[in-house]
């Protein structure tokens, strides 16, 4: 027996994928128990390190999530909604803390995790970088300390391949902008601006996405104020910060009770 917890990674095959399954190999604090990827997919019932094009670790990749997650003390899940929905029951009959990075949930999906979380860890984040985390904390503090005399707008920009916007983390700096203000943000979000729209409407937050080329992830926070702006900015250019945040996420709720975090309770920010 070992005291480092066994990890299993979701759709490992993925460039998301792929990069936590190396995180965990070069961590002396975890291992790699398991890759998951749905059935029919090439990967399945190779080793992984093979798949990987390298050497052979003695790790097999299984469609059979809920057998790989039953020998495991956590799963990092960087998937799609409704995977991530059955891998959030499968976590919890395992009992393995769930870490999720996917993006994308509706209200209603990040709702669906409730029963799940009743039985184990749940640690969900738009972004697990420690440098966004901090920045969400920030955006709540200047929206806190500026009054609608300052616009706000959350621009993002990401790779190509991007499928989802606006992306979880702006969608993290909207909700700290708003919790700033004492507002909620459904009721003044502001998207996908086109044609004659108007003058913008005091008080509201502004999204803008970028998709393009290899882009990571950058992200700013626009107050904007007749006369001077303000710009919070994040800028990610190795996706290896995402799968470390992830990790350190996995390797926190080892002994923490059943319910949902964030990576502010992860940081302790």
């Amino acid at each position: 027996m070992t005291d480092r917890p066994g990890i299993v990674i979701t759709g490992g095959s993925g460039r998301m994928g792929q990069m936590l399954i190396r995180t965990v190999l070069d961590s002396d604090k975890a291992r790699l128990v398991g890759v998951v990827e749905r059935s029919g997919h090439a990967w399945v019932g190779q080793d992984v390190g093979v798949a990987m094009g390298g050497a052979a670790i003695g790790v097999n990749v299984t469609d059979d999530a809920l057998e790989a997650f039953s020998k495991a003390q956590a799963v990092i899940d960087f998937t799609a909604p409704e995977a991530t929905l059955e891998f959030a029951a499968l976590a919890a009959q395992a009992r393995a803390v769930h870490v999720i990075g996917t993006t994308g949930m509706s209200e209603t999906q990040i709702a669906q995790l409730e029963p799940a979380a009743r039985h184990a860890a749940i640690v969900r984040a738009g972004n697990m970088s420690l440098g966004v985390n901090l920045l969400v904390q920030l955006t709540k503090k200047v929206a806190a300390a500026l009054d609608e005399d300052f616009d706000i707008e959350v621009i993002e920009a990401h790779h190509h391949h991007k499928v989802d916007a606006p992306s979880g983390t702006a969608l993290m700096l909207g909700e700290a902008a708003a919790e700033g203000r004492g507002v909620t943000l459904s009721d003044v979000s502001d998207s996908g601006r086109d044609g004659i729209t108007g003058a913008r409407k005091r008080g509201d937050i502004g999204f803008s996405a970028i998709r393009g080329g290899d882009i990571v992830g950058e992200h700013d926070v626009l107050f904007a104020a007749a006369g001077e702006r303000i710009v919070l900015r994040h800028m990610a250019t190795d996706r290896a910060i995402f799968a470390r945040g992830a990790l350190k996420a996995a390797l926190w709720g080892q002994d923490k009770a059943p319910g949902q975090y964030d990576m502010v309770d992860v940081l302790g920010l």
